[in-house]
């Protein structure tokens, strides 16, 4: 069986700090819908979605590339990297804010009363002076400023979160990018569940047919009473098939809504079909500036290792001196009216002599982090050529068996009818037209599943370029 790549074989955490990571999605060429959750119940958030609103009278037609928008619309995992997205915005604010200034203003009024024995100034000291004074009120408005003139460290933080907010905006792209990959394939899978439904509901229309002659046959003397049973089986087995078939058809639907975010209530069909179509004519080395030039997760990848250097500069940085000024000014008085402004203004310069180790464990660590950003960047450039090569492959070995599939399906036919002659005839029982059932019967799944995965190869390959969004149509229907 052939299988399409793994759709988050790229890297898909996204920016540093966020803690998000995508899980695994996968597309498989089976003739059964996957379940759309593991065993422990977590969900791949790829495989759902957000719906969007009730259910609609009548049943909804949808093409494909309707498909795609709508995932890219409602499917969950694009919604949490677009969150996650936005968590990186803000986090590079919070990062900023550290090299701008900070304006608060404060009004307070109070009443006072003022021992001045307890400063020091006895009335033995000052004779007729009254230790107590007050009570009095105290007004005061003033606004604080402080600014940041010289500060290395609070400078690299903020470029290591503006390269964070790159990795996750790139990241976005990628989910997009995987969306169009999750919502195409289930679209594809469904069109393979429907074709496997109708070529079972053929075959059992034959098996009946086949049944009900025997069974005139009989009547009419002309063969044995096991021929009819033989033929009977056939027929269940065939009505087996399309009840198993009908239900995959079902729950692959079911998953495609899920996916792009329909209720799961809604009725619908779909109105494309994805019929043969080479692939458009690409080379391997044009492949691969491709896909180097528009991968999305290897740009997130290459952000992520600007930004862990710029940690690592921004740890290093605190060892060195910080300059920030802080200044107040505002009215104090004892009422509004008889108040008079004052200000304070100074100018500190903080230099770090020794903080016990501290520096040095931020540079060990940040140090580790540039390690390990450069092994991921390098694992996925070997990632992104050999997905482009397996998909190649995969191509071919479809393309290749898409044709051997039709030619078997014609021979099967032949095969069905020179049986079915020969028993209608009377010249040979209907074994040989059972065991032509089942031919006809593998050889329509055979083509069936080389054709499916021929497209999923196609969308597999539009992936690893990095141009599934945009490319989707010429890769699947042809350029339009």
């Amino acid at each position: 069986m052939l299988f399409v790549a793994s759709l988050l074989l790229s890297a898909c955490a996204l920016a540093q700090g966020t803690g998000f990571t995508a899980p695994l999605p996968q597309v498989q060429t089976g003739t059964s819908a996957p379940p759309l959750s593991s065993a422990t119940g977590q969900q791949n958030p790829f495989l759902g979605g957000v719906p969007s609103g009730a259910p609609t009278p009548g049943v909804l037609k949808l093409s494909l590339l309707d498909a795609i928008q709508r995932g890219l619309r409602y499917n969950l995992g694009l919604l949490l990297s677009l969150d996650q997205a936005e968590a990186a915005r803000g986090a590079r604010w919070k990062a900023l804010s550290e090299l701008l200034p900070n304006l608060t203003t404060r009004t307070s009024e109070s009443a006072q009363q003022i021992n001045l024995a307890a400063l020091g100034l006895k009335p033995s000291t000052f004779p007729g002076l009254n230790p107590i004074v007050g009570p009095f009120s105290v007004f005061d408005v003033r606004a604080f400023l402080t600014a940041p003139l010289l500060d290395f460290h609070a400078l690299e933080r903020t470029r290591q979160e503006s390269h964070n907010l790159d990795a996750a905006t790139w990241n976005y792209r990628n989910a997009r990018e995987l969306v169009v990959l999750v919502a195409g394939g289930s679209y594809l899978q469904v069109l393979a569940a429907a074709a496997r439904r109708d070529a079972a509901q053929a075959q059992f229309s034959t098996a009946k047919t086949l049944y009900d002659q025997a069974v005139d046959m009989k009547r009419a003397g002309m063969i044995a009473g096991i021929d009819v049973l033989r033929a009977q089986v056939e027929m269940q087995a065939q009505q087996q098939r399309l009840v198993a078939v009908s239900n995959d058809l079902d729950k692959w639907k079911l998953q495609l809504a899920r996916v792009i975010g329909l209720p799961v209530a809604q009725q619908f069909e779909l109105t494309d079909t994805v019929p043969f179509q080479p692939a458009p004519e690409i080379t391997f080395d044009q492949a691969m500036e491709t896909a180097y030039k528009n991968r999305a997760d290897y740009q997130a990848a290459l952000s992520l290792e600007h930004a862990a250097e710029a940690g690592k500069r921004a740890a290093e940085a605190e060892r060195l001196p910080a300059l920030g000024i802080n200044a107040d000014y505002g009215d104090i008085g004892i009422t509004p009216g008889s108040s008079h402004g004052t200000f304070t203004a100074t100018a500190g310069l903080r230099i770090p002599v020794f903080q016990g180790g501290k520096v040095r464990g931020d540079v060990l660590q940040a140090d580790a982090l540039v390690k390990q950003r450069r092994s991921e960047l390098e694992d996925l450039r070997s990632r992104i050529e050999f997905e482009v090569r397996t998909a190649f492959l995969d191509l071919k070995a479809a393309a290749d068996l898409v044709e051997v599939a039709q030619s078997t399906i014609g021979l099967a036919q032949e095969q069905l009818r020179q049986a079915q002659d020969r028993f209608a005839a009377g010249v040979a029982n209907n074994i040989d037209v059972v065991q032509a059932q089942e031919s006809l019967a593998t050889a329509n799944e055979n083509y069936i599943s080389s054709l499916n995965s021929f497209n999923l190869a196609k969308l597999s390959l539009a992936r690893a370029l990095g141009v599934a969004e945009t490319a989707t149509q010429r890769y699947l229907g042809g350029a339009k």
